[in-house]
């Protein structure tokens, strides 16, 4: 839940993720002093191998910016730390370690679930998404017989995140404009996106980089989508029935609840709907508060302010770094003003 809970209009909604999540810290501070408050032998014994992992992935997993999540790479400090076939954990690496650069994640809500073919933003993780959901256990899972049993556990886990229903918009909607722009939005954005209501279908289109000119690091292999740990994944105890398999692109995601999910696109890197839609409004360095009532309702997404970044400042997005792009995704610039603003209104409906 540190990453699967989120807050939205001062509710905490169970699937939306976490953009108030503060990955900038070492977290083995917090895991070592937890340890002094456990007596109980057997207890103490669990916590040393849980404090063990968490300094192994610590200096991997701390992102520049408060809001943004190091998932992928965290995934990939633990595989390389593992024997694929035993899953025994070995102090010593296996395989290269990433780089200690986060590329960051905005972390997507898991409503989506129910439509997508493939879990994640570069299309991988497809096949058996229990399997691959259950993959989180890798922090302390040490073999393979202890991996089925909670394998056996993730189905009905699946299914309960893929019975979620997003929240629904709170604010009042201008239903005429709604209209019309549900109509330019199915002219213009469905083939990606998918249409909505009765008799509505997704596509689960892939995006090739050269088209969506989005931040390209996370799909051209950084984390574990570089080709050593997606082999890694293959003979493992995942692989089996499950694969990772990332395409040089991003999926264009379904849109249910979409008002909600602010940050938007893979990395979290534009503050609002009306900046995705009007690529000139994209701030270039901007900050938020992490109060979920600070929402704006006519641009449908957090209210922010364009602020200068300097160094070790994690309150600051800063788009000029890598991984951390705001470029891309430039097809709403090609609107009038006034079909923006009703694509907008009608995404308030979804």
């Amino acid at each position: 839940m540190s990453c699967h809970a989120g807050h939205i209009n001062g509710q905490l909604v169970i699937g939306l993720g976490a953009a108030d999540g503060d990955f900038t810290k070492d977290p083995s501070v917090q895991v070592d002093a937890v340890g002094g408050l456990i007596d109980d032998p057997t207890e103490h014994a669990e916590w040393a191998r849980f404090d063990d992992r968490v300094k192994a992935i610590g200096p991997y997993t701390q992102t520049l910016v408060t809001g943004v999540n190091p998932a992928d790479n965290l995934t990939a400090v633990l595989m390389a730390h593992r024997d694929p076939a035993t899953l025994a954990w070995s102090d010593t690496p296996a395989i290269e370690l990433p780089p200690a650069d986060v590329v960051p994640v905005d972390v997507p809500p898991w409503w989506r679930m129910s439509k997508k073919h493939a879990m994640f933003y570069t299309s991988a993780g497809r096949g058996d998404h229990a399997r691959i959901m259950m993959a989180a256990s890798l922090l302390c899972t040490d073999s393979v017989a202890e991996a089925q049993v909670i394998d056996q556990a993730f189905v009905d886990v699946r299914a309960w995140i893929e019975s979620l229903t997003p929240p629904a918009w709170p604010f009042a909607v201008d239903a005429a404009l709604a209209a019309q722009g549900k109509a330019v939005f199915e002219s213009t954005c469905s083939g990606c996106h998918g249409t909505y209501g009765d008799g509505g279908a997704y596509p689960n289109v892939i995006v090739p980089l050269d088209v969506i000119g989005t931040d390209p690091l996370l799909a051209t292999g950084a984390s574990q989508f570089s080709d050593k740990y997606v082999q890694w994944f293959a003979a493992s105890f995942w692989g089996q029935t499950s694969q990772l398999d990332p395409q040089m692109g991003y999926i264009a995601p379904p849109l249910d609840g979409i008002w909600a999910t602010a940050p938007y696109l893979h990395n979290g890197s534009v503050p609002t709907i009306d900046a995705v839609i009007d690529s000139s409004k994209r701030p270039a360095q901007w900050s938020r508060t992490f109060d979920s009532t600070d929402y704006d309702q006519a641009s449908v997404g957090w209210n922010f302010k364009v602020r200068q970044s300097s160094p070790g400042n994690t309150e600051i997005y800063d788009t000029t770094v890598a991984g951390y792009g705001n470029s891309g995704h430039t097809f709403g610039d090609s609107l009038s003003d006034g079909d923006r603003a009703a694509v907008l209104e009608y995404l308030k409906t979804l």
